[in-house]
């Protein structure tokens, strides 16, 4: 068997492709990496939620996926859009990595609880809304741009982008061999990670034939990971968050049981409502529909209506 596999041309992305490619030659299935640019890739002037929420990294590997040009599309999990259309499917999410965030500088002595007058470049609204909420006094800079990209500008502290640390997802960070860079690993309880943050999702045609489907479930899936992730998209669904809504959550498994805690925050950081509940694996999406409701009883639609019409 020979499969196409659709991907964003970061490194990053690449290096996502080339790990599903590697997983699959283990089952004796060949490969072949198809480079797809996104919106998200060729608009970098602007933010990220002035672009729009719905398939910025993700629509133009879902149209090859249509026309048969690609056999899978490789995303990270955390830019999928919460509702998948109807002739597509995900089929697995593979083993997350540590969802944290994590702050990167050149300075090593750097941190957000010791240096509260740094700059901090991000381009991440849930992460902008948290810095705002538990560090007021620390300035920020819009940083746009693949992983590299981002460490370019840090490298170089020129113009607009000008800052002494950035916020990252430690996956990213992680596979991109960065680690030397971090200078503080950010809290989930204070930097609970956007929806399906650390993960490698894969997408396909609900038409593609049942044989691909099945062995790519069954090579690629990371059933504990898929059922958390389950959870968090469910409560992303239920609430209608996006990308460029500073919208959170996270699900773990703690002793056999489904952990999960989901939020929103303001975009000035003033209000936050989250709520962390527990249930069985037999509950899984129930358990972040429910968190979301409750969200929504105390007050989460208004935040979103209010980021809406910031936007």
């Amino acid at each position: 068997m020979h499969l196409r596999i659709g991907t964003r041309g970061s490194k990053l992305a690449l290096w996502q492709a080339d790990f599903v490619a590697q997983q699959l030659l283990k089952e004796k299935v060949t490969s072949e990496i198809v480079i797809i640019e996104t919106k998200g890739d060729i608009i970098l002037d602007k933010s990220l939620s002035k672009i729009g929420s719905k398939g910025i990294f993700t629509e133009e590997l879902e149209q090859q996926l249509r026309t048969n040009d690609i056999d899978i599309a490789v995303h990270s999990a955390k830019d999928l859009s919460s509702e998948i259309v109807e002739d597509l499917a995900i089929i697995a999410f593979m083993e997350r990595e540590m969802a944290n965030d994590v702050l990167i500088s050149l300075n090593p002595t750097i941190s957000l609880d010791k240096n509260p007058e740094i700059t901090v470049g991000t381009s991440s609204t849930r992460r902008l809304a948290t810095l705002r909420h538990f560090y007021p006094h620390i300035k920020t800079v819009e940083m746009r741009g693949n992983l590299q990209t981002r460490m370019e500008k840090l490298k170089n502290n020129t113009g607009e982008s000008r800052c002494d640390a950035i916020i990252l997802a430690y996956a990213g960070v992680n596979r991109m061999n960065y680690n030397d860079f971090i200078v503080q690993m950010l809290d989930l309880e204070q930097f609970t990670p956007a929806v399906g943050q650390g993960s490698v999702a894969i997408q396909v045609a609900k038409n593609i034939p049942l044989r691909k489907r099945n062995l790519l479930a069954n090579t690629l899936n990371h059933q504990p990971t898929n059922i958390c992730i389950a959870v968090e998209r469910a409560f992303l669904r239920t609430l209608q968050g996006g990308c460029s809504v500073p919208v959170f959550g996270y699900c773990e498994i703690l002793d056999n049981q489904l952990h999960f805690t989901g939020g929103i925050i303001s975009l000035d950081g003033q209000k936050i409502i989250k709520k962390t509940q527990t249930n069985s694996f037999n509950n899984a999406q129930k358990l972040g529909i429910d968190v979301a409701n409750v969200l929504l009883a105390e007050g989460a639609g208004e935040i979103l209506r209010e980021i809406k019409m910031g936007f």
